[in-house]
């Protein structure tokens, strides 16, 4: 399939529902609203790259070109057979790239990341070496990988940070609303973007707090130190349906959109555990 037809052509589609019945697989670069509030940070250098890939260009060869990451961006064919995909990353420098939105943002977050993904591979690397690859992960791969996949960064005053972690959703998105002026993000998880570019209210990020006063040039190298592999297997994650941060989704201005319990779930009861203030390493 050449680039600019099929998966990076654009998809006409009525709006609505939870996907309208399109898997985010059969969108393509061409598909992306940058206007959207998660892409603020990734337009600049996202949107002239979608541009060029959706006139044709492969997209491995407009990633590489764009020369914003410390590796390379090549053909999936490059992969040689039966190589992990993460040892043929941090042996070669380079990155097996398809077509589509899944790979886009996986490239995009090399750029913008450099150093906390070269980290992630280091780390996924380094299991696969020990334990080869299972159908089962250990839970420092399986943490890395809902990391890679599904993180939202945030710096939150504590009280906001509690009501999310204890799953208060009322307190923590309407009752602190005006609070969130103080609150920064940084997504982070490309799949998570992949399912935004037709959202739906169901799309649950993994949060993973910044301390407060990081951010800019500091948040990358903070973050490459912060995903320890002790810390990683706590999995120290807390989950947040993204369409309910507010000014993120018109809907969410309305009381009633944070009633559906399928969508903001209470915590369970058999998970709780004695509350305390998370751990988070300051600036180096």
């Amino acid at each position: 399939m050449a680039a600019g037809d099929g998966l990076n052509a654009p998809l006409r589609r009525a709006a609505g529902g939870r996907c309208a019945g399109i898997s985010p697989a059969l969108l393509g670069v061409a598909d992306i609203d940058w206007t959207a509030p998660w892409l603020a940070d990734w337009r600049a250098l996202g949107e002239p790259l979608a541009q060029r890939i959706a006139a044709g260009t492969p997209q491995p060869q407009a990633l590489s070109e764009a020369a914003c990451a410390p590796v390379r961006f090549v053909p999936q064919s490059a992969l040689p057979e039966g190589l992990a995909y993460e040892a043929f990353i941090r042996d070669s420098g380079q990155v097996p790239t398809r077509e589509g939105l899944h790979d886009f943002f996986n490239a995009l977050c090399w750029m913008h990341f450099p150093q906390a993904k070269a980290q992630l591979n280091r780390l996924q690397a380094a299991e696969i070496a020990r334990d080869g690859v299972r159908a089962r992960r250990g839970p420092v791969r399986d943490a890395v990988t809902v990391f890679d996949e599904n993180a939202l960064l945030i710096q939150a005053p504590d009280a906001i940070w509690q009501a999310l972690t204890e799953h208060h959703w009322h307190e923590a998105l309407l009752a602190q609303r005006s609070a969130w002026a103080q609150v920064r993000l940084w997504v982070f998880g490309h799949a998570m973007l992949e399912k935004l570019v037709r959202p739906y209210t169901s799309i649950t990020a993994h949060l993973w707090r910044v301390p407060e006063g990081l951010g800019g040039a500091g948040l990358d190298a903070w973050l490459a130190q912060d995903l320890a592999p002790a810390k990683l297997a706590t999995k120290p994650f807390s989950p947040l349906p993204v369409l309910g941060v507010p000014g993120w989704w018109p809907a969410n201005a309305a009381p009633g959109f944070y009633d559906d319990a399928e969508v903001f779930r209470p915590r369970r009861q058999a998970l709780q555990k004695p509350q305390r203030k998370p751990e988070i390493a300051g600036p180096a």
